[in-house]
């Protein structure tokens, strides 16, 4: 029977829509089903009045039904934390919400198909899952439950809705309570649950290393090299012949020195500078061949391809290249010949490129600086190449003014990282700022990556060359509209009458906040209102920086589609043909997704840091901003240090808060006392779960009469909160 139960509304949709033409009644439908009995016409009766007031039929005259015909999109799971979803579609000007129940075994981040199920006017439409075309991930880390014949792992992503089931030939040893990795690998039909198997088990929950790897497990990201992989970088030819570099621009003799963070191990660029005769100077700009040691088709090649990037993690770096390479060959060390790959310009005083050459060199660097040895030349201290620096600083800032003066974005956000103990716990917060002496290098790595995308767009006028873009569309007019909406609210605009006028006005935004309590959260709207820079091999430039043509030429040690720009440019250089376009918009599509993917184990490692630092601070009360409003709560971050938790809506005692979608607020159902985006709020720590990634906040009251002395109209909080829907438009109704 309750197979019969489950499956009665399908069974009516799919007879209506095989009769969609026409209307049918009850009997017509009843006889139309493969059931026949007199509790299932009764069930008929129920579940046709449900499919009615779900909007999925509709009754064209007394009795009689129709399928309502319902338009079928394809996106994206965004997974709350609550169970329910949004898809994102493209070209939709609202996600589609979708309840749990409907799901239909779609997890965070696949791809799937969705039909609208219920829309209202001005309302964000209500949909239901249909097929999962993609799964984004199968693998996911979590915590162990062995029972004697069976097991479940309870995942440690909050948006993983379901517990996995583990049958008993497939625990692999794992023992109660250990965290492991589970891959799904089926999810039956009547199965609440997902089948999987542990592939691997971690170890300990809490013990730091085993964190660190299960966030790396989490995404199937790689941290360890195969013996293999090791084995072949370690019989690579480590000296440098008379007959490679005869092959190669010698630039050993000029002044060359490096710039990088105090701790870094690998060092994948240098600047060389001379004056020349003309009063010019001759910047040159040299990145490790790393092309030169990873051969197409190789284990080393397959290996980088199969990594994409390297890992930035709060702790660590899980380099792309074994070490071999990354700190050793390909590593621009001082006192050391290497081989490179350079961009070298003849430029002015105002940082105009007079004339460029590109091609394969051999350097030596004269000097290692960190980037606060840089900064403190620049700020006027004596120092090694003093004159070389303070020249490379003022065109730096030269070629800086000319990218916003042609409508670059002006991003400058707070990098947080910490301070560990010698067992990775997290002692003490510190804030990345740039510096003149970063914004040195970045503005010269954005020269090479710029020029060599131009250089390679002529060559292409003649006859099409494949090659690795890296590009960054403009912003879709609606996520521009509603960041619009938002801003306002804390008293700023944007032009949004044309590209120029918008770009004006991000920059003239981002500039006004700079001291603002808002600031850090204007910028994360900023940010997710632009769209998402992608490699491809289409040409389309990048909205961001303004520029017509770019590419990523200057980091192949760390990211992958840098090693294919070198090889398709030495190519051109060598006047060979383009090679398949198709074969190499497939690798950036991976590159892409694994960028993503790191970033995404980057966040969350950051995530983890926090819970475990602030873990410490039971009881103390701290200032906060509110950086976002959901229907289950407000997100606030930590003015001190930047740590983010969750203030639940349910747990904020009072009055009862709903969500205002257009007010982007919670609202008191009683007080009609607002919580919005920017707000200041005191918060205390209520739990924190570095395991999970989550930090919970309960809210600080300005006084006892917040709690105590609010006039409720004849009604009390504690029954307001057991009511079973707040009156959402109480406040319109008054």
């Amino acid at each position: 029977m309750s197979k019969n139960k489950n499956s009665i509304s399908t069974q009516i949709l799919q007879v209506l829509e095989q009769n969609k033409n026409k209307a049918l009644n009850y009997k017509q439908i009843s006889a139309k089903l493969p059931f026949d009995s007199d509790a299932v016409r009764k069930q008929v009766l129920r579940d046709l009045k449900k499919l009615l007031k779900n909007n999925r039929i509709e009754e064209i005259s007394k009795g009689k039904f129709k399928i309502i015909v319902t338009k079928v999109y394809e996106g994206y799971v965004d997974m709350t934390n609550n169970g329910s979803a949004f898809i994102m579609v493209d070209g939709l000007e609202k996600d589609i919400f979708v309840s749990n129940h409907n799901l239909n075994k779609a997890l965070h981040k696949d791809y799937v198909e969705v039909e609208i199920i219920k829309q209202k006017p001005g309302k964000r439409p209500e949909g239901e899952v249909t097929r999962v075309i993609e799964r984004f991930k199968t693998h996911f880390t979590g915590i162990v439950q062995v029972f004697p014949n069976y097991a479940f792992v309870l995942p440690d992503d909050i948006k993983m809705y379901k517990d996995i089931f583990i049958k008993k030939d497939f625990i692999n040893n794992a023992k109660d309570g250990e965290k492991v990795v589970a891959e799904i690998f089926d999810w039956p039909e009547k199965m609440g649950s997902p089948l999987g198997k542990i592939v691997k088990v971690l170890g300990q929950p809490g013990d730091h290393e085993v964190e660190i790897h299960a966030i790396l497990d989490d995404y199937n990201l790689p941290y360890e090299f195969d013996p293999e992989v090791e084995q072949a970088a370690e019989k690579l030819n480590k000296h440098i012949t008379k007959e490679e570099i005869a092959k190669r621009r010698d630039m050993r003799g000029i002044t060359t020195f490096t710039i990088d963070p105090v701790d870094a191990k690998d060092f994948d660029d240098a600047l060389s500078f001379r004056k020349l005769d003309n009063g010019r100077y001759e910047i040159g700009i040299h990145i490790a061949d790393v092309s030169h040691y990873v051969q197409p088709d190789t284990i080393l090649d397959k290996e980088a391809y199969n990594r994409a990037t390297s890992v930035y993690l709060v702790d660590r770096v899980v380099p792309m290249l074994p070490e071999v390479l990354s700190n050793g060959l390909c590593s621009l060390r001082p006192n050391e010949d290497k081989l490179t790959f350079s961009a070298v310009f003849e430029m002015d005083d105002e940082g105009k490129v007079h004339k460029e050459w590109f091609g394969r060199t051999v350097t030596h660097s004269d000097r290692r600086f960190a980037y606060e040895e840089a900064q403190e030349i620049i700020e006027g201290a004596e120092g090694d190449f003093k004159e070389e620096i303070l020249i490379f600083d003022r065109l730096a800032k030269k070629l800086r003014q000319k990218r916003f003066k042609k409508g670059a974005l002006s991003f400058d956000r707070i990098e947080v990282r910490f301070k560990v103990d010698a067992e990775g716990n997290p002692i003490e917060v510190m804030f990345k700022e740039s510096k003149d002496a970063n914004k040195l290098i970045e503005e010269f790595m954005l020269l090479a990556n710029r020029k060599v995308a131009e250089f390679v767009h002529k060559k292409s006028k003649k006859s099409p060359k494949t090659f690795v873009y890296r590009v960054h569309d403009e912003p879709a007019s609606d996520k521009l509209l509603s960041l619009n909406n938002i801003i306002q609210k804390f008293g700023y605009e944007l032009d949004l009458k044309d590209r120029k006028s918008i770009i004006r006005s991000i920059n003239n935004l981002l500039e006004e906040v700079q001291d603002k309590p808002e600031k850090n959260m204007i910028e994360t709207l900023t940010i997710r209102s632009m769209s998402k820079a992608v490699y491809t091999t289409q040409d389309r430039g990048h909205y961001g920086l303004a520029f017509d043509h770019y590419t990523h030429f200057t980091s192949p040690i760390r990211r992958y589609p840098d090693v294919m720009v070198h090889r398709l440019l030495q190519r051109y250089l060598d006047r060979k043909s383009s090679p398949s376009a198709e074969e190499y918009e497939k690798k950036c599509v991976h590159s892409t997704n694994m960028e993503i993917m790191a970033s995404s184990a980057e966040r969350d490692s950051i995530k983890y840091m926090q819970a475990k630092y602030i873990s410490d601070f039971k009881d103390v009360v701290f200032e906060g901003i509110i950086t976002g409003v959901t229907e289950w709560g407000i997100y606030v971050e930590l003015s001190l240090n930047k740590v983010e938790g969750l203030v639940r809506r349910t747990e904020m005692r009072d009055d009862y808060y709903y969500f205002d979608e257009d007010e982007y607020a919670l609202i008191g159902e009683i007080t009609e006392k607002r919580y919005r985006l920017g707000d200041p709020v005191q918060v205390k720590l209520k739990n924190a779960n570095p395991e999970r990634k989550q930090i919970d906040f309960e809210m600080v009251y300005d006084s006892v009469e917040d709690l105590e002395n609010i006039e409720l109209k004849n009604n009390t909080v504690s029954q307001i909160k057991t009511k079973a829907k707040p009156r959402r438009n109480y406040r319109k109704k008054k």
